[in-house]
């Protein structure tokens, strides 16, 4: 690079011109060559640098920029150009291999949709074809366009919300402090003060992560707390007539540490057990309470976000209980966004966000739901249109044949309904008179205390002023702002720019990402020389966010949001509550809040001469600044609270109310269990018959004790049916009337002893099937329709030899049940992978479980809440014995749902040795690794070598469960 002196400073030029506010995220729309002064340094940067998140580059030219020795300088440069090479080219290769995977993908996805859509276009009438296509509640679900709650027939409802990330409380709520804690938590918050305080709610519970951490304050370790609405009284609670909103926070995960939300994933369980206790307990307190004499059950469980989803999901498998799903932000939308920059491989990103495992959580919220709450049809149309277990054209046509009563073949499409979030309404602002008094109020009472942080930084602090309220992130594109300011004149005349992002102590102590973006706006600040023009407060108070608001509106500015896309926009609601017209992105949710404010006007982000144009023509022209401001007012009430939870109840009230079928009192005094204090599950996949006959023999006699034989109790969890496991027991001597109960057919059947005597001994011992945890289980059961499209498939899985095919999966009659389709592998190394049968089975609407067992010999599919963990907790809710007294024994691997069992309140015992056959394919198909389902260094986990009696003793009694 010496003596390349002129092309190094155009080219650093270039840099520090462009790159200081691309690099942060801005990439600039500029066509140079129709400006007259095309430069092939710049064009350079603009189109290669700046598609990165490498913000030392920036730092590095600084760095080299500020050397005095030319030789240094030059070699610290061209050691930042190869770097910027192998960006471009590792970018490249990156989108090379997704397009290659893509093309593959797309026409095998394609097809199986084609197919699931003909197989219910046949007998939709001509009729029905014209009408469905233009009505949105058909098409995917429904609007909320004239329906009103029946709440005056139902009283009473108790609500449970979960969502599980970030610092939760219901006063000062820390917004901002971390990437956790933003406008997802402010949300679930007050959603659940306003909808404890609606017509028909009794009581609301919020569920999230309990927080003991230092460092943190220790309101967040408190149990519960009441949460106090701070808008309207709750006459209802005040009369005794309403228990009120509660945050719950259920400890899961290691006490001493705030985890960020990628890694709850292996304590998910954990948080679902402690849930369901308190579940349980509280229906009963409430029952108590109004005097109903029977529980009062959860209306629905709503979970937030993919990890509540998957808790939501399983907390309603175990109850029996209607699921609701918001996902907030979609992880496929986020893969998608991340992919397109080109900085990470697929395999890095999931590393980063365990973004595979947030995708499967939301298709299995999809599974589970009755409804799924979006903000806007755009949600549904461009981000729930790209997962396999939902799909526009197949809704409509499932949604049209439900509507006549036509069969569904089995397949079933949760209900897409959109409702738009809610704001909590303080004070309505006023119109201002030219002296800045209210009209009608009298003088105005004292500024509050952020007005003069943010006049500070004003040479003319009666100018309009522009506000944003976004934190340093580069999508949300605050850098073009400042750009779009600086370069428009008129603008920089007429008004002022105030930036809220967020909340910080120091630049340098910040996320690089963000940090960059703020260096950045201040670079831009410096270069435009924007001092006494732009306000940048480095604190704020989550209270003084609607004072901020009426500053801008007492001052006649207006707020913008110019993000590359927003999933909502809240802030752009709360500047409409307080009179405050808006210029906002065109790109996404924005579009829909202005067809019903009407309070503003849209730009396209990447044009900063647009976004200058637009606020220059909102504050100059003074009728439509007053028109926009007056129709905000006006329609805004179609945003509240009140609105939104009445939204809410009226689809919670056509769910149909469901329950936990345990039995009578007088069924469960019957159970074997009476005066149990612990259960033994032997639940041990990996080992051949003679290898589970022994294990069983040892754990029995290891647990049994001479003075109190029957304080442990017995179940057996497998994947065999009650006709092999009895088969198996009487053949080596041993009596089925042994054990409490056995979870057959993967979880799909219960049954317990039944004896024709007085006593066991002298009777004749039958098994009696637990209907009502069928009623459980049967909740989107495909049945026949799902049997005969397994059947078709298994016809298509093959082996190639040449020209020589040979079928490898063939239905399996004698082992399957009413609730479990078995299907027999013949050569299990050659087995499809369980995930393509999974989204092959979304794809075409039928939701179930699939699961390989029996060492991969056979295949058993059952209903999506059917799995032996599952089993476990109804046995809980049943019989009442407490989860962490219960203890599970594995073996080193098993079946496809091996990992289930390792995780929750109950104690686990992994019994290791040779006698363990050798992991197959099952456990090789997974989308993401074991680690990301289950903490394997839990306390409640304990490893022994060996499975005999003095092995198994030895960890009984390390967990607490008494020995001979």
């Amino acid at each position: 690079m010496v003596g390349n002196d002129n092309w190094i400073n155009s080219y650093l030029d270039a840099i520090l011109d462009a790159g200081k506010s691309a690099i942060g995220g801005d990439r600039p729309s500029l066509l140079l060559r129709e400006r007259g002064h095309f430069s092939p340094a710049r064009y350079f940067v603009e189109e290669v640098i700046t598609g990165y998140d490498e913000t030392d580059l920036y730092k590095t030219w600084l760095r080299a920029n500020a050397m005095r020795s030319p030789q240094e300088r030059n070699t610290r440069l061209e050691n930042m150009t190869w770097r910027i090479w192998n960006l471009a080219r590792k970018k490249k290769e990156l989108e090379k291999e997704e397009a290659c995977r893509l093309l593959k993908r797309h026409p095998e996805t394609e097809k199986t949709r084609i197919d699931a859509t003909a197989d219910m276009s046949e007998d939709l009438f001509e009729g029905e074809k014209g009408e469905d296509a233009g009505d949105p509640s058909v098409a995917y679900g429904d609007s909320t366009t004239g329906i009103s709650p029946k709440t005056s027939s139902v009283d009473k409802l108790y609500i449970v919300l979960i969502s599980l990330h970030g610092l939760v409380r219901g006063e000062n709520m820390e917004l901002g402090r971390d990437s956790d804690t933003g406008g997802q938590v402010k949300y679930v918050v007050e959603f659940a003060k306003a909808l404890s305080s609606s017509p028909g709610v009794y009581r609301v519970d919020l569920l999230t992560r309990q927080i003991l951490a230092p460092n943190f304050d220790r309101s967040y370790g408190e149990p519960a707390e009441m949460l106090v609405s701070t808008t309207f009284k709750n006459s209802k609670q005040e009369k005794g007539e309403n228990s009120g909103g509660y945050i719950i926070r259920i400890p899961f995960g290691p006490r001493d540490m705030y985890l960020t939300k990628e890694r709850l994933w292996p304590f998910i369980q954990e948080f679902v057990d402690g849930a369901l206790s308190h579940i349980v307990r509280m229906s009963k307190t409430i029952g108590e309470e109004i005097g109903c004499g029977h529980p009062v059950w959860p209306a629905v469980i709503h979970g937030h976000y993919a990890s509540a989803g998957i808790a939501a999901a399983l907390l309603s498998g175990a109850l029996n209980l209607p699921m609701a799903f918001t996902g907030h932000f979609l992880g496929k939308d986020k893969l998608e966004g991340l992919l397109k920059q080109g900085r990470q491989s697929r395999e890095e990103i999931n590393m980063t966000y365990k973004i595979m495992r947030r995708i499967e959580a939301e298709e299995l919220s999809l599974d589970a739901s009755e409804i799924v709450i979006a903000s806007t049809r755009q949600e549904i149309e461009e981000q729930w249109n790209l997962y396999d277990g939902f799909e526009v054209i197949l809704a409509r046509k499932l949604r049209a044949r439900v509507k006549r009563g036509a069969n569904c073949y089995g397949r079933y499409m949760p209900r897409m309904v959109i409702i738009p979030p809610g704001v909590e309404f303080g004070h309505i602002v006023h119109d201002f008179d030219i002296d800045g008094e209210e009209e009608n109020h009298g003088p105005a009472s004292e500024d509050p205390p952020i007005w003069s942080q943010i006049m500070r930084f004003f040479t003319n602090p009666r100018k309009p002023m522009i506000l944003a309220v976004a934190r340093p992130y580069p999508e949300k594109n605050i850098t073009t702002l400042v750009k779009a300011f600086g370069e428009c004149r008129p603008l920089r005349e007429l008004a002022n720019l105030t930036l809220i992002m967020g909340n910080r102590e120091a630049i340098s102590k910040m996320h690089n990402t963000s940090a960059s973006v703020l260096t950045s706006v201040l670079t831009l600040i410096d270069e435009y020389d924007l001092y006494g023009q732009v306000a940048y407060p480095k604190h704020h108070k989550h209270s003084e966010v609607p004072d901020i608001y009426r500053l801008a509106t007492r001052t006649k500015g207006a707020f913008v949001n110019v993000a590359y896309f927003e999933q909502f926009g809240v802030t752009l609601i709360e500047a409409a509550m307080n009179g405050l017209p808006v210029i906002a992105t065109k790109n996404g949710a924005p579009v829909e809040i202005h067809q019903v404010l009407n309070n503003g006007l849209l730009v396209d982000p990447h044009d900063q001469n647009a976004i200058a144009d637009a606020l220059y023509k909102l504050l100059s022209e003074k009728q439509l600044w007053s028109r926009c401001r007056e129709n905000g007012l006006k329609n805004i009430h179609q945003f509240s609270w009140p609105e939104h939870c009445k939204n809410h109840l009226s689809r919670i009230l056509t769910l149909g109310m469901r329950s936990p079928a345990v039995g009578s009192k007088e069924e469960r005094s019957k159970a074997p269990i009476s005066g149990r204090k612990h259960i033994i599950v032997i639940s041990v996949d990996s080992v051949n018959k003679e290898d589970l006959v022994r294990i069983i023999r040892n754990a029995i006699e290891a647990a049994h004790t001479e003075n109190t034989p029957a304080l442990t109790g017995f179940v057996l969890s497998t994947s065999l049916t009650i006709s092999e496991i009895c088969s198996l027991l009487v053949s080596v001597g041993m009596h089925p009337a042994g054990f409490d109960a056995f979870i057959c057919n993967s979880g799909s059947s219960i049954y317990y002893p039944s004896y024709s005597g007085n006593t066991p001994s002298n009777s004749k011992v039958t098994h009696v099937i637990d209907r009502n945890h069928q009623s459980h289980i049967e909740y989107r059961w495909g049945g026949e329709g799902l049997r005969k499209y397994l059947v078709k498939w298994a016809t298509s899985v093959v082996e190639r030899k040449g020209r020589i095919e040979r079928q490898m999966i063939f239905e399996d009659s004698e082992h399957s049940s009413t609730y479990c389709l078995a299907f027999k592998v013949v050569n299990p190394n050659h087995l499809p992978p369980l995930k393509e049968l999974r989204k092959l089975m979304r794809i075409q609407s039928l939701r179930c479980n699939a699961l390989y067992n029996h060492s991969a010999t056979r295949l058993s599919v059952t209903p999506i809440h059917a799995s032996r963990s599952q089993a476990i907790r109804y046995l809980f809710v049943r019989w009442g014995i407490e989860l962490p007294n219960i203890v599970v024994i594995v073996g080193e691997s098993g079946d496809s749902d091996y990992e289930e069992l390792l995780g929750g309140l109950h104690r686990t015992i992994i019994l290791k040795g040779d006698f363990n056959i050798a992991a197959n394919r099952i456990h090789t198909v997974r989308r993401y690794p074991l680690q990301d389902v289950v903490a394997l260094d839990s306390s409640n986990i304990i490893e022994v070598q060996g499975c005999t009696t003095e092995d198994i003793k030895f960890a009984l009694r390390h967990i607490g469960v008494p020995t001979q």
